[in-house]
């Protein structure tokens, strides 16, 4: 069912909101519209064609109906939170006096400890990523210069994806990084990445053409290199070494708890992580309880009850 004029126009400013005003990413102004969209075209089947017509009741009826369709919880309250951004932005334009979204309860989500690797399992896969370079393969070196990177950073893949050459700092041994919201944060590495980029940076002429640009890591066609790409590159990986199949995220989440369980600050984390909330970062907190948990059970005579 199309959604009606009006409302279709109201979703039209809130995209120019998120990304003229708000600077979102490509992705995020995708995932918020896509959210929106769902719940106008509920309303417009609910006889609503004009913003001020969404009320309350409406948007719960709606969540409700995203309960009976079986999505999971977390994906309900990404969409919670969705509507609740777009009446948020209807009432501060004026196109409803008060926000219906504003009492509009999204489920609880239980968090889940991510799976990460132990410090001699990320040490395997980087082994592995570096004896599989040692052919001078161009993509193996790449692909070396990748794992090494992501772990030795905690950066994100679409980060990873989005350095140019001149964002590495070799003196300083840092990365200059653009993260969501557009933020730019500065992200130390050590002698491995380093050491690693190095080799990569002098075969990458053998993947480079005249439109590949400043990117620092190319495709096998010379193009930038993408997000998927990376990500097979560290299944494949992980996979190769007989650890836990990870994306590029649990290397994220494993750099974090090696990082924390070595001494770090929170807060120093969360800088490197680039975390707008430090809510955030202490999931990892959590990550190194649940461990240190497990390694007291099995270890500890009176951990338990015999």
């Amino acid at each position: 069912m199309p959604i009606a004029p009006a409302l279709a126009a109201a979703l039209d400013g809130f995209v120019r909101f998120l990304t003229l005003e708000r600077d979102r990413s490509e992705h995020t102004v995708r995932a918020y519209s896509s959210d929106v969209c769902e719940m106008l075209t509920y309303a417009t089947s609910h006889q609503c064609e004009e913003v001020i017509q969404i009320d309350l009741s409406l948007l719960r009826s709606w969540l409700g109906e995203q309960h009976a369709a079986g999505h999971a919880r977390s994906t309900i309250a990404r969409r919670a939170a969705s509507v609740r951004a777009f009446t948020s932005w209807c009432e501060r334009r004026g196109l409803v006096d008060i926000d219906p979204g504003r009492r509009l309860k999204s489920p609880q989500v239980q968090q889940k400890l991510p799976t990460i690797l132990d410090v001699s399992q990320a040490a395997r896969v980087m082994d592995l990523a570096a004896e599989q370079s040692l052919e001078g393969d161009p993509v193996a070196i790449r692909d070396r210069a990748i794992i090494e990177v992501l772990y030795g950073t905690g950066i994100r893949v679409s980060e990873l994806c989005a350095l140019d050459r001149n964002d590495v700092q070799w003196r300083s041994r840092t990365l200059r990084v653009m993260g969501k919201g557009r933020k730019e944060r500065v992200v130390p590495f050590g002698v491995p990445s380093q050491t690693a980029l190095e080799v990569w940076v002098a075969a990458r002429e053998h993947l480079a053409h005249e439109q590949s640009g400043s990117a620092l890591f190319l495709g096998v066609r010379g193009a930038r290199l993408d997000p998927r790409t990376a990500r097979m590159v560290v299944v494949r990986l992980t996979g190769a070494a007989d650890v836990p199949t990870l994306a590029p995220h649990g290397l994220r989440h494993s750099a974090a708890t090696h990082v924390l369980e070595g001494g770090a600050d929170l807060r120093a984390v969360q800088e490197l992580l680039g975390h707008a909330s430090l809510a955030t970062t202490q999931r990892y907190t959590h990550v190194s309880v649940e461990r240190l948990r497990s390694a007291f059970d099995q270890a500890h005579p009176r951990a338990a009850d015999n």
